[in-house]
């Protein structure tokens, strides 16, 4: 049965501006109920803004946002909530020093007489609900908040929303997997499907396309604060939609070529540490190397292993022929390896200053005049990468906070590309960000390794890896399964390689072999030649976390 065009959620002639900034103008969308309506746009679009105006967070300038046809007056996002619309944000609000529970009831505690927390009934809606949502066997309603990984802070958002005494009727979803396990994963896409076939109106935001086709009814686009067009799902093409977007073609994302020389850059032997063990590799000058697995395959265990944040218990790590003693994150920004790490807002950025402060903060040294910074070397500096990365700000003077987060990603790599490193590692480079900031980012990379730097890039996103990688370096519980090259290298091959220890021990078929794609190296020792990088850094003159930002 097609809802009445009146059903659902809508914005109708919405306009916002901050000051002279045309955040949205004249944006009329509805959101049917028993639908997901893709909601896509270039970072900057208006997404995020529309996002708030539809749950409450800021008051149209002009227009009205309408709930089964009823004009709404949304003072707050409690009105919105009491309402029945509801919003997963992008960016989690955890309080770090209670439990699980308590963070996804937090203001809705369950009382005994005198006021006393009634722990027993905290754990019995806990349970409940982890299971009516699926999440059972993911979350640990007794965690810390302050314990929590990025993937459990996300689904603790996912939780609040369906609590309190009114039934969603409008749910939106801001890059909800951007943090999530692939198991996690397909718990939420179930979820939605259930919202979907209770008649919930679904907005979901992601610049992953293969998410939206497989999720979304219709597909909105938003381009400039503008509505550039309302597509159906099934009819159109990851194209057009990127044509809406961008207001243009963008054939050809990877366009890179092989650059990389004979020098070896990095050089790890046997490097054992608490989360990985006996992992052998090398990356060479001007080559791009890609650390592929699964979650907790332990990518990221390693690459902060070569930032000096966490102990090597035994192997050696060299770099451009020089052992390195990593005692500490210090160790490797000044041998000259530089971190992006994967969550740039709470690990590498410091959201209210500047631009220029952000770019600077790595290079302090060699912008000192005797025991000062030079104001106006540093302001040189930032602009220097600013217009060689094309960060789209009024001025380096613009606080972080305000930018888009393409533009942000560009910050954290002009902070290390001001320090000439070695040897980059970028985690997860393009997560949350646009089709047309990763065309940019995308060209970035290259453009690194053309310049003979080595480049170790850690991205869930296979068609990513196989894109930018001259080389595969394939991760499961730690250690090395497999390499592959460039022309080996396929979704496939790197997924039997991901879960080789599965495949090893699944039933096996009449031939006596384990099934699983043939021509992988199941249990292979670690190759001689492979990818690697540390993940996080600050700078001699910053916060000495692996991740360039105070803690």
């Amino acid at each position: 049965m097609t809802p009445s065009p009146a059903a659902g959620l809508s914005a109708e002639n919405v306009s916002q501006r901050f000051g002279a900034v045309h955040a949205l103008q004249d944006v009329t969308l509805h959101f049917p109920p028993g639908q997901v309506t893709a909601l896509m746009g270039e970072n900057g679009a208006g997404k995020s803004t529309l996002l708030r105006v539809l749950t409450g967070d800021h008051r149209p300038s002009r227009g009205q946002v309408l709930l089964d046809g009823t004009p709404l007056t949304l003072a707050s996002p409690l009105d919105a909530h009491r309402a029945g619309i509801r919003i997963i944000p992008q960016e989690p609000e955890i309080i770090p020093h209670v439990s699980v529970a308590e963070n996804v009831y937090a203001g809705a505690l369950p009382r005994r007489a005198g006021r006393r927390l009634d722990r027993a009934e905290l754990r019995r809606r806990i349970t409940a609900d982890l299971a009516r949502l699926g999440f059972a066997k993911v979350l640990d309603p007794d965690l810390p908040g302050s314990r929590l990984t990025a993937a459990q802070r996300q689904l603790v958002e996912i939780l609040r929303a369906f609590t309190g005494d009114t039934p969603p009727r409008a749910i939106a979803f801001d890059e909800p997997t951007s943090s999530l396990s692939e198991h996690e994963t397909e718990a939420l896409f179930a979820l939605i499907g259930r919202l979907r076939d209770q008649g919930v109106a679904v907005v979901y935001v992601s610049h992953r396309m293969k998410e939206i086709f497989r999720l979304a009814d219709r597909i909105a686009v938003l381009r400039d604060g503008r509505v550039a067009g309302v597509v159906d799902a099934s009819t159109t093409t990851e194209a057009e939609v990127v044509r809406l977007m961008v207001g243009r073609d963008l054939a050809g994302l990877f366009t890179r070529q092989e650059v990389a020389t004979d020098r070896v850059v990095l050089d790890v032997h046997d490097l054992t540490t608490d989360d990985v063990r006996a992992v052998t590799f090398q990356v060479r000058a001007g080559e791009v190397v890609a650390l592929a697995g699964l979650v907790g395959a332990g990518r990221s265990e390693l690459a902060l292993a070569l930032a000096g944040d966490t102990p090597i218990r035994n192997g050696t790590v060299t770099l451009d022929g020089r052992p390195l003693n990593l005692r500490g994150p210090r160790d490797a920004i000044t041998a000259g390896i530089g971190l992006a790490p994967e969550e740039r807002k709470a690990q590498a950025l410091f959201l209210h200053r500047t631009i220029r402060d952000n770019t600077a903060l790595a290079s302090y040294r060699r912008l000192r005049r005797r025991r000062f910074v030079s104001k106006t070397k540093e302001r040189a500096l930032a602009q220097e990468f600013a217009d060689r990365l094309r960060v789209r700000a009024p001025s380096v003077e613009t606080e972080v906070s305000a930018l888009s987060g393409g533009n942000q990603q560009k910050v954290v790599l002009a902070r290390w590309l001001a320090r000439r490193p070695a040897l980059l590692i970028l985690d997860e480079p393009t997560r949350g960000i646009d089709i047309g900031a990763k065309a940019e980012i995308y060209q970035i990379i290259a453009d690194l390794a053309r310049e003979g730097v080595a480049v170790l890039v850690i991205s869930s996103e296979l068609p990513e890896v196989l894109g930018l990688a001259d080389r595969v370096l394939v991760l499961q519980n730690g250690r090395v399964t497999g390499e592959l090259g460039r022309t080996e290298a396929t979704e496939e091959a790197i997924l039997a390689l991901a879960m080789a220890d599965d495949l090893a021990a699944a039933p096996q078929d009449g031939t006596g072999a384990a099934q699983g794609s043939a021509g992988t190296t199941q249990g292979a020792a670690a190759p001689q030649s492979s990818a690697g990088t540390p993940q996080g850094s600050a700078g001699p003159d910053t916060p000495t976390t692996a991740t360039g930002a105070a803690r």
